[in-house]
């Protein structure tokens, strides 16, 4: 396989077809460590800043809490808190997994998840609803209709304060992004978290203490489905689609290098997600205003539904482009002998990620499925940086280094991690990848070089020549550190 020469399909469909291993092959590879010795990724060390930073953040978010909950609490009672409550959080489990399915590849740390849906949940609705309550107010003072509180601040202060908390991470924490994937998984989230606490004030709200208050609990009851249908079952998804605009414009600007980009497609975004929940709230409006309700019922078939298709597309295109992308910024990695063809090729589905975990389960045990996935997800990660380094996204020398330090821990950890499966599979040829050509021994106890095929014939690891040191492969142009060997001229 060349190594600028995306994978052939199918190759990689037999890797856990491998049959148990056996005793280690006569070969270089390095023995494999016990299970406890498994390799972790270098944790950051919690400072006294960043603790403060830390529980500043979660006082402020439980404050935000406990003022809901107190808030909704008083205006609807604590049964019809409690319905609300159940109701509202049913729909929640299947949002987040759409979500995380999203983020397969390189999932993002499980406290920025938290932190975003908890900001969306508690921070968000606490805001909006101090604003809306007042601009309602202040309508009827005027004496206009509430409604226009629905139409020309809602979907102002409700999506600025969604935005509001991945905003701040992309601020905080730029090297957490690793593209509009991560954008549509934060903000989604924090969508999520905002429509599961609202839905709490329609459905204990509008729908079990208003019935139960005129009618008794069995009307209260039956409001509570016919919401739960109408505005969870068939339009649950307004939110997340909402924000998921602000997504957009937030990972345009994660992964790229021109500061009017950055600037202006955070706003761009944020834009298009207040009009496009402006204009959904306004359906209904002109339709009680008129009494036609084939306003809604066009404004919903012909704007909402494509957009929802257009955004579901979008987001399954780059969940697959986030996996080709280790086929195309690896192969650097493979030219100077860090990676193999083959290990490049079984990156670039999940498909094959998983086939590459079975194999390492039959070869090694727990503790090569474990290391192949600490693997992959390192080999992921090393993708990205090394995409972020080609976009020209370090420009200041303290971010340089920063780039050269994480590489050369990503490039530790994937050579431990790779120690745990390589060079056990008793039916993979015993040779040797230097960068450019396997080294293989025969049968007669002979060893040939052999040039890398067109496509992977062998979908595992195979064992790697000494390594150089990390500081001596480093993105082109950086100053003081030397270029990875290019392939030798005509080597296919």
């Amino acid at each position: 396989m060349r190594a600028d020469q995306p994978a052939m399909d199918g190759y990689a469909d037999r890797m856990a077809d491998t049959p148990p291993g056996s005793p280690l092959p006569s070969s270089p590879a390095p023995a494999a460590p016990s299970v406890g010795e498994a390799p972790r990724m270098p944790l950051r060390r919690l400072g006294w800043r960043r603790f403060l930073v830390l529980a500043g953040v979660v006082l402020f978010i439980a404050a935000c809490a406990v003022f809901m909950v107190f808030t909704l609490g008083q205006s609807l009672g604590v049964q019809a808190l409690l319905i609300g409550v159940v109701a509202a959080i049913l729909p929640v489990p299947v949002l987040v997994a759409c979500f995380l399915w999203l983020d397969r590849y390189e999932p993002e740390p499980l406290k920025y998840l938290i932190f975003c849906f908890a900001w969306g949940a508690f921070v968000s609705t606490a805001a909006s609803l101090t604003v809306n309550e007042f601009a309602a107010n202040r309508f009827a003072d005027w004496g206009l209709p509430s409604a226009l509180t629905g139409v020309l601040v809602a979907p102002f202060i409700e999506e600025l304060t969604k935005a509001l908390g991945p905003i701040l991470l992309l601020v905080f924490r730029r090297r957490e992004w690793s593209g509009i994937t991560d954008g549509l998984v934060y903000c989604g989230l924090s969508a999520v978290g905002f429509a599961m606490v609202e839905n709490i004030l329609y459905l204990g709200g509008y729908g079990y203490a208003t019935g139960a208050d005129r009618y008794g609990p069995a009307t209260g009851t039956q409001q509570v489905i016919a919401i739960f249908i109408v505005r969870i079952l068939l339009f649950g998804f307004a939110h997340p689609l909402f924000t998921s605009m602000t997504g957009v414009g937030l990972g345009i600007a994660a992964r790229t290098a021109d500061r009017r980009v950055r600037l202006l497609a955070p706003i761009g975004g944020l834009l298009l997600a207040m009009m496009l929940h402006g204009t959904w709230n306004l359906l209904p409006t002109l339709t009680q205003a008129t009494g036609e309700t084939v306003i809604m019922l066009y404004g919903f078939l012909g704007l909402m539904v494509p957009v929802f298709f257009g955004m579901v597309g979008l987001a399954v295109w780059l969940r697959a482009w986030e996996g080709r992308l280790t086929e195309r910024t690896l192969p650097d990695y493979v030219r100077a002998g860090w990676l193999s063809p083959p290990e490049v090729a079984a990156l670039s589905s999940l498909g094959r990620r998983h086939a590459a975990r079975s194999w390492a389960r039959r070869v090694a045990g727990d503790a090569g499925v474990r290391a192949m996935r600490g693997y992959q997800f390192a080999a992921t990660r090393l993708a990205l940086l090394r995409d972020g380094t080609l976009r020209g996204l370090d420009r200041k020398p303290a971010d340089q280094e920063r780039t050269a330090r994480e590489e050369r821990e990503l490039l530790d950890a994937i050579s431990a991690y790779r120690s745990f499966f390589v060079g056990r599979d008793p039916q993979a040829p015993v040779g040797v990848w230097d960068g450019s050509r396997y080294h293989l021994r025969f049968p007669d106890g002979t060893q040939r070089p052999v040039a890398a095929p067109d496509e992977p014939v062998v979908p595992i690891p195979v064992v790697l020549a000494s390594a150089p040191p990390p500081v001596g492969y480093a993105p082109p142009g950086w100053p003081g550190l030397r270029p990875g060997a290019p392939w030798p001229p005509g080597h296919p």
